[in-house]
C-alpha cells in the first residue's frame, strides 16, 4: 500500500495565516468602508441643518419688503392714532383690491376706507358703487362721502348723497368733504348752509356725520363752530399742534400715498380711533 505525501508543517501553517491575513484586511477594508459612509451621512446631515438654519437667519426679502413698505406708509403717524386708512374716488382709477389687500398682504394694515359717493346735487363718482361693493365682499370698514357745493342747495344734495350712499348700519360715519368756499357768501352763510346737510342727513340715516376738511379751515372757521361734530382734518406737515383737539379724530398726514394696486397717488389716514 502507497504512503500518503504531505506537506511539511510549515506550509500548511505559513497558508493558515496568509488566509488569516487576507480575512482580517477584508474584515478591516470593509469596517473602514462602513466607517466612512456613516461620517459621510453625518457630515450631510450637518450640512443640510446648518443650510436650514442659515435660511431662517437670513432676512426674508418678502417679509423685508411688506416692512418697508409699512414703514414708508406710516413713517409720521405720531403717538395716539390706532388705524390707519385710505380715501378714493374716481381720481385713483380702478383699483386692484386683491393686490392690495392679499398679494401685497396689507390686509392688515388698512383698517378702514372711505369712498367718494356723490358732489353737489347730480355728480355720481364713477368708482364709488365698484369701491363700495369690493370692501363690502372683502370685509374692511368703509364709509362714504360727499363733495360739498356751497353754491347749491344743501338739502338737495343730502338727499342726492342719502339716495347714492344705502346705509348699512355697520358703515363708518358719513363725512362733508368742506373745502370749497363761496367767495360771493360770508362764512357764517357757508357754516349755515352745512349744518343743513348734517342735520339732514343724520336725521334720515341715524349716522352722526364727522367734517372733514383743510387743516387752515378748522383753524380760520370752524375752530369755535360745530362744536358736537368730530373732524377729520388734512394737513401734510409732520406733527401739526392742532392734532391735539379733542374734536379732531382723524388726520389724513400725506396724499402722496404709493400702494401696489393703486395706479395713482392716494390719500393716507390715520384715526384716533380703533376702527
Amino acid at each position: 500500500m502507497a504512503k500518503t505525501t504531505r506537506p511539511p508543517i510549515r506550509i500548511v501553517q505559513n497558508k493558515a495565516k496568509k488566509v488569516a491575513n487576507t480575512a482580517r484586511k477584508k474584515k478591516s477594508t470593509k469596517k473602514k468602508n462602513n466607517f466612512q459612509s456613516k461620517t459621510w451621512i453625518w457630515i450631510a446631515i450637518c450640512l443640510l441643518v446648518l443650510f436650514i438654519l442659515i435660511l431662517n437667519f437670513l432676512p426674508n426679502s418678502s417679509k423685508t419688503d411688506e416692512k418697508e413698505k409699512i414703514k414708508e406708509l406710516t413713517i409720521n403717524i405720531p403717538e395716539g392714532f390706532n388705524s390707519f386708512g385710505i380715501d378714493i374716488s374716481h381720481h385713483q382709477g380702478d383699483i386692484d383690491w386683491n393686490e392690495i389687500l392679499y398679494k401685497s398682504k396689507m390686509d392688515t394694515l388698512i383698517n378702514f376706507v372711505y369712498c367718494k359717493a356723490t358732489e353737489g346735487t347730480d355728480f355720481i363718482d364713477e368708482q364709488w358703487k365698484k369701491n363700495r361693493s369690493s370692501l363690502n365682499e372683502i370685509g374692511i370698514r368703509n364709509g362714504a362721502y360727499h363733495f360739498f357745493n356751497p353754491n347749491k342747495d344743501p338739502i338737495k344734495q343730502a338727499k342726492h348723497f342719502i339716495s347714492i350712499w344705502n346705509p348699512r348700519d355697520i358703515d363708518l360715519p358719513p363725512v362733508l368733504d368742506v373745502e370749497v368756499e363761496n367767495n360771493e357768501k360770508n362764512d357764517d352763510e357757508l357754516i349755515k348752509s352745512m349744518t343743513s346737510w348734517l342735520m339732514y342727513v343724520e336725521q334720515k340715516t341715524g349716522h352722526h356725520p364727522i367734517i372733514y376738511t383743510q387743516d387752515n379751515f378748522f383753524i380760520q372757521k370752524f375752530k369755535d363752530k360745530f362744536l358736537n361734530y368730530n373732524f377729520w382734518v388734512a394737513s401734510y406737515t409732520k406733527k401739526p399742534k392742532k392734532l391735539n383737539y379733542k374734536r379732531i379724530v382723524h388726520w389724513q398726514y400725506s396724499k402722496n400715498g404709493v400702494i401696489p394696486g393703486i395706479n395713482e397717488k392716494v390719500d393716507l389716514n390715520v384715526s384716533k380711533q380703533k376702527l
